[in-house]
């Protein structure tokens, strides 16, 4: 039996390495976001980019705060879903806190875990990875070309 492989448009990953210690890994990190989607023809499908967009932002943050810093993000579409991946440097778990009406912060993965459909962590490399599945519309290509009349 032949095993099921997924046209190319329907699995595509994108990774960016955070290790070099660049001046705002967060930014840098959803700028990279940003543009894979726009690259996905994502980009104009609100609220659903702008969840991804949020999610990346709290998992970046997080590894920055708690993590000692992310090492890399990645980026994996398969059909319908995409992860979102943060690595860093600590083996700690990340906690789902309780949310307390005015309290200001802690609310991270608490926003995480309301958009993604599912999310997790495991250990890598001396860290972890941080995880979080996010559902997508239907993938929309442009239009092709006018055809043009041959030419005489």
């Amino acid at each position: 039996m032949c095993p099921f492989t997924a046209p190319a448009a329907f699995h595509r990953h994108r990774r960016l390495a955070l290790d070099s210690g660049g001046p705002c890994p967060v930014r840098g990190g959803l700028a990279f976001v940003r543009e894979a989607l726009r690259s996905w023809h994502l980009a104009d499908s609100p609220p659903t980019t702008d969840d991804i967009v949020l999610v990346a932002a709290e998992l970046l943050s997080n590894a920055v705060r708690h993590g000692g810093g992310p090492r890399d993000l990645d980026l994996t579409r398969h059909g319908d879903r995409l992860r979102v991946r943060v690595t860093d440097r600590s083996p700690e778990p990340p906690r789902l806190g309780t949310r307390r009406p005015g309290q200001i912060g802690g609310h991270g993965l608490v926003i995480v875990d309301r958009l993604a459909v599912r999310w997790g962590c495991y250990p890598d490399g001396g860290g972890k990875a941080v995880w979080a599945d996010l559902p997508l519309p239907p993938e929309r290509r442009s239009p092709p070309p006018p055809r043009l009349p041959p030419p005489r």
